[in-house]
């Protein structure tokens, strides 16, 4: 796993298309900005293991 430090304004690029800008930080709360191509699924991880639960391609916890 890659670890970066970003302060509110910075971004970090993933590939040639996709970037994540750092929004705000409010406590342990931080909000992100991500840019990414119409055809890239961006989704908070528990959204995503809820999609893939009932797509059938993973067990409920």
């Amino acid at each position: 796993m890659l670890v970066l430090s970003r302060v509110v304004g910075e971004m970090i690029s993933i590939g040639d298309t996709i970037s994540v800008r750092v929004l705000a930080v409010n406590g342990n709360s931080v909000r992100f900005g991500v840019e990414a191509p119409q055809n890239v699924n961006v989704h908070r991880a528990e959204v995503y293991e809820r999609i893939q639960v009932k797509l059938g391609k993973t067990k409920a916890r």
